[in-house]
């Protein structure tokens, strides 16, 4: 069962996701994070990269949420936020680390199934079901991508 500070951040990343991506095309909202009572960070991707210029923009974009918190948004940078099937696709066979609410686990990415990330760690594959993960990131090995 997901906890109310992760049911808040999902439906406040639905919210935002919405707006931004209607309002800016192009920008695609990777994640969006608590990182405080009154804070969050959205995590943000464009075709063209991320520049301050168009955080400002997200930013812009954002400010109905100023009134109830202090919003941050960046850049996905090299441990990229993974949250959705299509993120992981993309993350095959790179090496991530996943948090859900009953653990953690670092581990290989196998396959991106329809309902479920399938990682190995260990002898064992885990199949992790995208909506028990409450943060997923790739792990920087200092590889180009």
């Amino acid at each position: 069962m997901a906890s109310a500070t992760h049911t808040k951040e999902r439906q406040l990343q639905r919210d935002v996701a919405r707006t931004v991506e209607s309002t800016l095309p192009g920008v695609e909202v990777l994640a969006l994070e608590l990182t405080g009572k009154e804070r969050f960070c959205v995590y943000v991707d464009h075709p063209q990269g991320v520049d301050h210029a168009l955080c400002v923009r997200v930013t812009d974009v954002l400010k109905p949420y100023l009134a109830e918190y202090s919003v941050e948004v960046s850049s996905p940078g090299f441990e990229r936020p993974l949250r959705t099937k299509a993120h992981f696709e993309h993350a095959i066979g790179r090496s991530v680390r996943v948090k859900t609410e009953t653990g953690r686990l670092r581990g290989a990415v196998l396959s991106a199934g329809e309902r479920s990330v399938q990682i190995q760690n260990g002898a064992d594959p885990a199949d992790i079901p995208y909506d028990s993960i409450v943060r997923a990131n790739l792990i920087d090995e200092g590889k180009p991508a």
